[in-house]
């Protein structure tokens, strides 16, 4: 857990750096918008494989579900 948040931190270092070296952009200040891009940027880094493994775990319970319900109907039909 200590080097995912090592590489989310570091991820968001490198892409506000990344923003700073390439403005594109007419703001006044682009500061606090690229630390907000490099915020949300780590925080999505960080909070994927969470989503990503709740959706995993309810496939798998629903396909549970449905052998079960498949099961039952093959039980009934005999």
């Amino acid at each position: 857990m200590i080097q995912r948040l090592i590489a989310v931190t570091i991820g968001g270092l490198v892409t506000f750096g990344f923003l700073l070296v390439w403005d594109a952009t007419d703001f006044m200040d682009p500061i606090p918008a690229y630390a907000v891009a490099a915020i949300l940027g780590a925080v999505g880094a960080l909070i994927w494989p969470v989503v990503v493994g709740w959706w995993f775990v309810r496939r798998r319970r629903n396909n549970a579900i449905e052998r079960e319900v498949d099961r039952q109907m093959a039980e009934k039909q005999k």
